[in-house]
């Protein structure tokens, strides 16, 4: 699936909370979002703190 697929789906999950659950349910779909991916990118290998990095020093090396 590619990344506007998913992020087409976030989006629907996040409009249906709000719209059907209020704001407290738009941030709990948000939180728990976020979580779920922190823990995908953990699963696979990935360093978090590359994410943190400033994309110009990417361009440098």
């Amino acid at each position: 699936m590619s990344t506007a697929a998913l992020g087409l789906l976030a989006g629907m999950a996040l409009g249906f909370a709000g719209y059907f659950g209020g704001f407290w349910a738009f941030l709990l779909v948000l939180v728990l979002g976020v979580v779920g991916l922190v823990i995908g990118l953990l699963a696979e290998g990935e360093d978090l703190r590359d994410w943190r990095r400033p994309r110009s020093e990417d361009r440098r090396r």
